[in-house]
C-alpha cells in the first residue's frame, strides 16, 4: 500500500473530509487530493503537521506492507538517489540548494493559489422504502460536501429504507444518485402512486415494466406495471453503484 493509499485510509478511518484536513495542514484541497493520488510529495513542514492530525507514527504512512521497509520510494526516486549519492560535495550542495529554492516556488503556489470551494449535494431526509408510502421529494433535505467518498457525478443522495435491496444496499444506508438515463438492470429512486422506492428497472418489449427488489427473498416487494395499468410513474435518477447487479431470472 503507497503512503497516498495509507493517507486516506487513516483520514477515513477518523471520519476527516479532505477539506477539513487541508484545513487543519493548512494548504489547498487540491493538495491534500495529490497528496492521496501519490501526485505531489509532501513537504517536511506539512508532514509534521500530518502526523500530528492523523495521529500516527511516521512510520505508517511510509511502510511497505510487502517488504516491511520503514520508507517506501517509487523507481524514480530510488533512481534519483542512486545519482545523488554519485555526486560530489559540491555538486551534492547544489542539488539541495535547488531542491529548497523549488520548495519555496511551490509553498508560494499553494498560497497564490484560490481556495476552492467544495461542491454540496442535497441528501433527502425522506427515505425511499421498498413499496412502503413515503413522501415524495420537498424541501426536507440538508447539503452535504462532495468529498473522496462521493461517487463522481453524483447529483443527490437518499437514505434508504428497509432490507429489500440487500446486500447491495443495505437498510439506513445512503445511496448516490445522477440524472443519466435508466437502462435495464440500473437501479433507480421512483415514485410509484405518490410511494418513493428504489428498485432495479427493467423494461420489456411490450411496455411492462418491472421493479425490482435486489433481494429476492423480499420478492413480494416487486412492483409489475403493465402499460394499461393507469398507475403513476417517475423516476428521480439512476442510483450509482459499484456494477450492474444481475436481472432476476435473467
Amino acid at each position: 500500500m503507497s503512503f497516498g493509499q495509507r493517507l486516506r485510509e487513516r483520514r477515513r478511518e477518523l471520519g476527516i473530509s479532505q477539506g477539513e484536513l487541508a484545513r487543519a495542514l493548512g494548504v489547498s484541497l487540491s493538495a491534500v487530493s495529490n497528496y492521496e493520488n501519490g501526485q505531489n510529495a509532501v513537504r517536511e513542514d506539512v508532514l509534521l503537521k500530518l502526523f500530528q492530525v492523523l495521529d500516527v507514527d511516521p512510520n505508517y504512512l511510509y511502510q511497505d506492507a510487502i517488504s516491511g521497509r520503514s520508507f517506501v520510494c517509487s523507481a524514480e526516486e530510488e533512481a534519483l538517489v542512486r545519482k545523488y549519492r554519485k555526486l560530489a560535495t559540491p555538486g551534492r550542495q547544489t542539488l539541495h540548494a535547488v531542491a529548497d529554492a523549488l520548495g519555496a516556488y511551490q509553498t508560494d503556489l499553494e498560497e497564490a493559489a484560490p481556495p476552492q470551494e467544495v461542491r454540496q449535494i442535497p441528501l433527502y431526509r425522506c427515505p425511499a422504502a421498498a413499496g412502503l408510502a413515503a413522501p415524495v421529494f420537498g424541501e426536507d433535505f440538508d447539503y452535504i460536501d462532495v468529498t473522496g467518498s462521493v461517487p463522481r457525478g453524483a447529483e443527490l443522495a437518499v437514505r434508504i429504507q428497509g432490507d429489500s435491496m440487500e446486500p447491495w444496499i443495505g437498510d439506513g444506508s445512503v445511496v448516490y444518485v445522477n440524472h443519466d438515463p435508466l437502462q435495464n438492470g440500473d437501479v433507480g429512486i421512483f415514485c410509484v402512486d405518490g410511494a418513493m422506492v428504489c428498485k432495479q428497472y427493467v423494461r420489456d418489449g411490450l411496455g411492462m415494466v418491472y421493479l425490482f427488489s435486489l433481494n429476492r427473498r423480499r420478492a413480494e416487494a416487486d412492483i409489475l406495471l403493465p402499460p394499461s395499468s393507469g398507475r403513476s410513474l417517475a423516476c428521480f435518477g439512476r442510483v450509482i453503484l459499484p456494477g450492474r447487479p444481475d436481472i432476476p431470472g435473467q
